[in-house]
Order: C-alpha cells, then structure tokens, then sequence
C-alpha cells in the first residue's frame, strides 16, 4: 500500500480522507514525519495557502504530500468568511465563528453560500491541485450533532445541515470529497 504524507493537524479532516483515500493510501500525519510546527498560511485566497502548505512540507522534509484548505463562501457577504473561515470570530472555536456568521446573516433573503476545498498535491516536486465546491445556504440556526466547522448551519438541496450526516455518507458528497476524487484519479493515472 502506497504511502502519503496529508500535510494537516486537523484530525476531523483526516478521518474525512482516510474514509475515502483507505483503500488505496496509507495517510501519514505531519507528525508520523516529525512535522510538529504549525504550517504557515499567510495568504489571502484558499488556493495560495493550499499550495504553500504542500510546498512547505515538501521543501522541508523532502517528501510527496498534499494539502487541504478550506472555506465558505457567503454570498451576500461577498465570499467571507472565505480564506478566513477557521478564525473568522476572533479565534478558532466553531461556536464563535458560526454565531458571528448566524449574526451577520440576520434578515437576508440571499442566503446561498458554498463550502469550496482546493487539494495541492506535490508529487516528485511537481504541484497540482484540484477543487471542490459545493452548494447550499446558510441555516438561520444550528442543527445537527456530527461533522465540524460550519457544518450546523450550512443547509444543503435536500434540507439537512452537513451536521446532519453520518461521516461515511459526509465523505461522499462534501466539498472535501469532491477535491479528493480528483486527487485519487490523478494518483491512479500517475502512480
């Protein structure tokens, strides 16, 4: 079984991939490959601090990876939280974000919004990345006891927050899944 380092401490996020990725990669964690710092991200779009993950680990430990990072996107609010989706609120607690966004969407009509992954796979030194996007609205309350971030309030097509959903059908359908199929088909391809 082939390994790949996932360059992320965020363990929700790497029990999403593993569900997806099991079959085919064993994920390491940064810190299986001694990477105990804090990865920069200093950029002000997803994709750029995606891509600096990757290549930061990359340069650094000299090992294939890839990246993650992840925001959602409110329309009215012209794209916030976006790039600044994990500490929107002041800092990285779910509750705080989730309120300022439920608090800054009160009496909006346009409440369509999608939670968007760009994936950076450095491979042999070589950068690709693939996007996921995926469509809803924001709820006016939080619903829901599973998943993480903004999941309570992010309502998709059929009426169901993302925190509604177990995690086997989560990693189906998210944002973060869509990312990865394309991740796995250029694998499959180029290994």
């Amino acid at each position: 079984m082939q390994e790949i380092v996932f360059a992320t401490n965020n363990s929700n996020k790497i029990k999403e991939i593993e569900v997806l990725l099991s079959a085919k990669f064993h994920i390491k964690k940064l810190i299986d490959i001694g990477c105990n710092e804090e990865l920069p991200e200093t950029h002000h779009t997803i994709e750029e601090n995606s891509a600096e993950k990757a290549n930061y680990v990359y340069s650094t430990y000299k090992i294939d990876c890839f990246s993650e990072d992840s925001g959602l996107e409110i329309d009215i609010l012209n794209g916030e939280p976006g790039v600044d989706s994990a500490h929107y609120g002041g800092t990285r607690d779910a509750n705080s974000n989730m309120n300022l966004v439920l608090e800054k969407m009160k009496g909006k009509e346009n409440r369509k919004a999608n939670f968007k992954t760009v994936i950076t796979l450095v491979l042999n030194g070589i950068q690709h990345q693939f996007t996921g996007i995926l469509e809803g609205t924001i709820g006016t309350e939080k619903r829901g006891l599973y998943g993480f971030g903004y999941d309570p309030i992010f309502v998709l097509k059929d009426g169901r927050t993302m925190a509604e959903l177990m995690l086997d059908e989560k990693s189906r359908i998210s944002h973060r899944a869509i990312a990865v199929k394309q991740l796995i088909a250029f694998l499959d391809i180029n290994h």
